[in-house]
């Protein structure tokens, strides 16, 4: 079978080679699509400068377009269906550029489109369509979770109108969809998953219950404090929500502050499992001066002990300075066990040359310490000293993350290259159900640093190294710039890929 885009790499070959060349002509094609194009010019510039001499934004959204063309309607719906879920909005919008009546007859997807005639319409015909499935869930989760909003903000105010219409017809605004950890509120799903603090906002007024259970802890996950904000404005406890934790995860002073003022327990720990106390939590995660100073301002416990690890012990092997010297400053004790010492003196990269680490002696406090580790901005020397001394490079965590899958998941090439060479284990499948190259994937999507990390080099890393590439990777990859990467080589290295 022809390869539709095979003309068009053909092309970009050649466009790149005149280029380097220093062919005039090509040097002003590219100048004309590219502000500044990079010396030596790369592929993926080349195949960039032909999407936009066709009227594409952009190589992936002219590929999208070449191969969704043999596609049946019934395969185009199914896609939409999932982009739609998952959040895909440029897959929404592209399909829809060349199908516009793509969701016609199929009230779900009519109703997280934003769809308000259609919607009107068949709810006229049969107003039961508000409360019946429509897929697997009812259509106010769908609306809920759709985030075409952040495309489309001149449709908001259909979205609400939608919103009303359905629960005029009778749908629950503190519907839910099941989960084994719990219900998925339309509440947590228009806030938490899809960012919509106009439509959480329209639902809490509507008498969703903002203490569902999850809510205010993914509230914490947002780029801003204005979802936390909103919930406690509509009575959300934060007591027994982790949300505190989840702050102090993202090191956020503003969320913090906010909980605190809302009641949050400086000394709550952890739901589930032994508990992690709330100064153990800093020292792990790396928490800056002022968010530490803030916890022990609001009265967090200097002498609360974790499996028989101290705060201060914390601090200082998961080098925690800032925690450390405020502690020392309230004049807790400072003993740290012969293992805790040689841990901290990795922390400061300093290892007594020729000793080790015992496990057998190593409190179970410090089991994760390598995974939680790596996350931890500029951390490679410590990573580094840990393995040296003897700590365990390819241990799991509790959700059976491995170190060298944290490294992906977080986009860190140069940290996943690293315990790559090490020899891991690369085909764990974690907790989640992930394998190395789709934990990669899901950070490509969802890590909240995204834009600043690098996934498509760890993606690389890893096909290079020859993990195997599964079909559905491929296919449903929800970042424009992954897709094509992931086409591309499915394409180079055919025997790569596998249908599980």
């Amino acid at each position: 079978m022809t390869d539709p885009l095979a003309s068009l790499r053909r092309q970009a070959k050649e466009l790149r080679r005149a280029y380097d060349w220093g062919d005039a002509a090509a040097r002003s094609r590219v100048a004309a699509q590219m502000r500044q194009p990079p010396e030596p010019l790369r592929h993926a510039d080349a195949l960039h400068v032909l999407a936009r001499e066709a009227g594409y934004p952009s190589w992936p959204a002219m590929k999208f377009t070449v191969e969704t063309e043999g596609m049946d309607r019934a395969a185009l719906q199914q896609r939409l269906k999932i982009a739609l879920a998952q959040g895909q909005t440029w897959v929404v919008q592209r399909l829809l550029q060349d199908t516009p009546d793509l969701a016609r007859g199929l009230f779900g997807l009519e109703v997280a489109l934003y769809d308000r005639p259609a919607v009107e319409a068949a709810l006229a015909e049969n107003p039961d369509r508000a409360v019946a499935l429509a897929g697997p869930v009812r259509p106010i989760l769908h609306l809920a979770r759709s985030r075409m909003h952040q495309v489309w903000p001149e449709k908001v105010p259909d979205m609400i109108a939608i919103a009303q219409m359905l629960v005029t017809h009778g749908a629950d605004v503190n519907d839910a969809i099941p989960h084994e950890d719990g219900p998925l509120s339309a509440l947590y799903l228009a806030l938490g998953h899809a960012d919509n603090l106009t439509l959480a906002r329209w639902l809490l007024e509507q008498g969703a219950d903002p203490n569902d259970g999850e809510s205010l802890y993914h509230a914490t996950e947002l780029p801003h404090a204005d979802g936390v904000r909103l919930l406690l404005d509509h009575g959300a406890r934060p007591a027994g929500t982790n949300a505190l934790l989840r702050a102090i995860d993202k090191d956020d002073e503003d969320k913090i502050a906010l909980l605190l003022a809302a009641g949050a327990d400086p000394n709550e720990r952890a739901a589930g499992g032994p508990g992690i106390p709330v100064l153990h939590h800093l020292a792990r995660r790396g928490a800056s001066e002022p968010v530490c100073r803030a916890l022990l301002e609001a009265g967090a416990d200097t002498w609360q002990r974790y499996q028989g690890a101290s705060a201060y012990a914390f601090a200082r092997v998961y080098g925690n300075r800032a925690l450390a010297a405020l502690l020392e400053a309230a004049g807790v004790d400072q003993s740290l066990t012969k293992e805790e010492a040689l841990l901290a003196a990795a922390a400061e990269g300093v290892p007594p040359p020729g000793q080790y680490i015992d496990p057998a002696k190593l409190s179970g406090a410090y089991a994760d310490l390598l995974v939680e580790i790596v996350p931890l901005e500029g951390r490679s020397g410590h990573v580094k000293a840990l393995v040296g001394i003897g700590m365990d490079y390819d241990r799991p965590d509790t959700n059976g993350l491995s170190p060298v899958q944290i490294a992906g998941w977080e986009g860190l090439p140069d940290m996943l290259a690293y315990f790559i060479d090490l020899r891991p284990d690369l085909s764990r499948v974690n907790g989640f159900g992930g394998t190395l190259l789709t934990t990669i994937l899901h950070g490509s999507e969802n890590h909240p640093a995204k834009e600043t990390r690098d996934h498509l080099e760890c993606l690389r890393i890893v096909l290079d190294h020859g993990l195997a590439l599964p079909r559905k990777a491929v296919d449903f990859a929800g970042e424009p710039e992954v897709a094509a990467f992931l086409s591309d080589w499915a394409r180079a290295h055919p025997g790569q890929v596998v249908d599980a």
